[in-house]
């Protein structure tokens, strides 16, 4: 009977030592996943502790339940809006994009290593999928901005593309066993996975996001459980009926994140220190599943195929699948860089291990040195890249601090906590000087520990803590404000209400958007000047990128305006 007590405490370790470890990630530059292997590789047979774990079936199931809660937790904060705009590149990635990747890797692999062309073809498979762990944790763990079009295609991409992967895996696994034959029961089996897994998705979707906003539960604590069932739900029901279990929670988490949701701000606090749990215990046990000493013997071959991968099979298959959606050659170089590879490729790996496929061993041996080249070098260096190639964009840094006025469910609103930075627009303006959103205000200011009652003359310092209550629409608006001053324009596609007799200097200065007239002009002045006897509630001008739409009218005079920047 296994000492329960002694695995909790190793456990316990291992995740302090893993959280800590963390930081170093920030400091050095170096990818999450390779540190949090690092401190399981430490542990192991060749390391520290000694931790002998070759399980590789028990580690198979921890790391599936790890990359569920992930991907959960990605479709969650994935935007509706990137999927519209990237699924037709994306999907062709996941799927002609998967295959042209794993065919190429694969014939270097049976070359190099001297394979039948069926193990190397398994070998290419297991390596082929862009990982959407390791992509998430890159993107979001090291603040890298990219427009909406490249980075709503690498991230949905990685999410979606596991099925493929998994689909060639698992059929040349079953074809070495003799249980599945090539050709067109392959297909078939591909596309009971694809269409399975896409329908259960956006069915457990749609039923989850209903259940979550209907229900009455007596906590908001049960919230995140709940809709944390029902991401495991997402997987298991269409794992259970033959379709693909990952395709179908990442769609699930799409849905139900794109829903209004009660106590939304707590759910995805909860599910993003899930997943963060999740990703160091898997990457943590995939670490302890590693032997040093096997890896140096197979260094000069995974070099050899990493180096393959990352500047052949990569890029010529993002090539031929992106080149007809009309990405630029500089989009194209970086889509190619950001084919990061994670714990998919170590999961599938132990597939051969628990099939008894020759071989097995040397090839999760390989895939892990593999998936740890990938990580450093182009994990490491995908912000640089990114930087050099000019598709970095400026973003606005997510405050710190995102508080729900949780005491009423149905309450639309927020209360964010911003740092005023010293060159931010708000910094060095009294309180009632800011053009805020009509549905914004300033509720606190902390500044140097003592709260300070905000009034209209109240001056915001440098170093400022500025609590506003606000509707999350207007989130993007008042982030612009406490953003560092750029000299961008503000966001494409803003909308939101100001106050009538905020004037053009306001926005100019403001929200970095510029109106062709006097600066001491007001909205109202401009509208009521323009429209003339066409003064009327829904009545609108346009001016260049801005256009400025009348909402309420009293006494001749515009008493609600709405802006647009499109």
């Amino acid at each position: 009977m296994p000492d329960i007590d002694g695995l909790i405490l190793l456990g316990a370790v291992l995740l302090i030592a893993g959280i800590f470890s963390s930081k170093l990630s920030k400091s050095v530059g170096v990818p999450t996943l390779v540190i949090f292997m690092g401190v399981g590789m430490l542990a192991g047979v060749d390391g520290v502790l000694g931790v002998q774990f070759d399980d590789f079936a028990l580690a198979n199931a921890a790391a599936t339940l790890a990359l569920v809660l992930i991907l959960f937790d990605g479709g969650l904060r994935t935007k509706l809006e990137s999927v519209r705009i990237a699924w037709k590149p994306a999907s062709a990635m996941a799927t002609v994009g998967v295959v042209i990747t794993a065919g190429l890797t694969g014939a270097f692999a049976t070359w190099l290593l001297d394979l039948p062309i069926v193990t190397g073809m398994l070998l290419g498979s297991i390596v082929g999928s862009t990982d959407a762990a390791a992509v998430f944790a890159v993107l979001r763990g090291q603040g890298l901005h990219l427009s909406d079009r490249i980075a709503g295609t690498l991230e949905v991409e990685s999410g979606s593309n596991d099925p493929m992967a998994v689909l060639m895996t698992i059929g040349i696994v079953s074809y070495l066993g003799g249980d599945l034959a090539l050709g067109w029961p392959l297909v078939t089996y591909f596309l009971q996975q694809a269409i399975i897994g896409s329908l259960a998705g956006l069915g457990a979707g749609w039923l989850g996001s209903l259940i979550v906003r209907r229900v009455r539960l007596d906590a908001a604590g049960l919230y995140p459980v709940l809709t944390l069932a029902l991401g495991l739900l997402a997987y298991g029901l269409p794992a259970y009926l033959g379709g693909s279990g990952f395709l179908a929670v990442y769609i699930a988490g799409i849905v139900i994140g794109n829903a209004r949701l009660p106590f939304r701000r707590g759910i995805l606090l909860a599910h993003d220190g899930a997943a963060w749990l999740a990703q160091i215990a898997m990457f943590v046990t995939l670490g302890l599943l590693a032997t040093p000493s096997r890896l140096l013997d197979i260094a000069p071959q995974g070099t050899l195929l990493a180096a393959a991968l990352i500047f052949a099979a990569r890029p010529l298959a993002v090539l031929v699948t992106l080149t007809p959606f009309g990405f630029a050659a500089k989009e194209l170089a970086f889509l190619s860089w950001a084919g990061l590879k994670g714990a998919v490729p170590i999961v599938l790996a132990t597939y051969p291990l628990m099939a008894g496929v020759d071989g097995a061993l040397r090839l999760f041996d390989i895939v892990f040195f593999t998936v740890i080249l990938s990580a450093l070098l182009q994990g490491w260096s995908l912000p640089w890249v990114a930087t050099k190639l000019g598709v970095r964009e400026e973003g606005v840094a997510t405050p710190p601090i995102s508080l729900e006025i949780s005491s009423l469910r149905e309450v639309d609103g927020d209360i964010v906590d911003y740092l005023a930075d010293a060159s931010c627009f708000a910094a060095g303006r009294m309180v009632r000087d800011l053009a805020l959103p009509d549905s914004a205000v300033v509720a606190m200011i902390v500044r140097d520990g003592t709260m300070i009652p905000p009034r209209g003359t109240t001056s915001i310092d440098p170093g400022d803590h500025v609590f506003i209550i606000l509707r999350p629409g207007v989130r993007p608006a008042v982030d612009r404000l406490f953003a560092p001053r750029a000299g961008d324009a503000a966001g494409e596609g803003m909308i939101f209400s100001l106050d009538p007799a905020t004037t053009v200097g306001d926005l100019e200065e403001f929200y970095g958007v510029h109106l062709d007239s006097v600066a001491d002009r007001t909205l109202d002045d401009i509208l009521v000047e323009r429209l003339g006897t066409e003064l009327a509630v829904g009545a609108s001008i346009q001016a260049g990128e801005l256009k400025l739409t009348v909402r309420a009218v009293e006494d001749g005079r515009v008493t609600g305006v709405e802006l647009e920047v499109r």
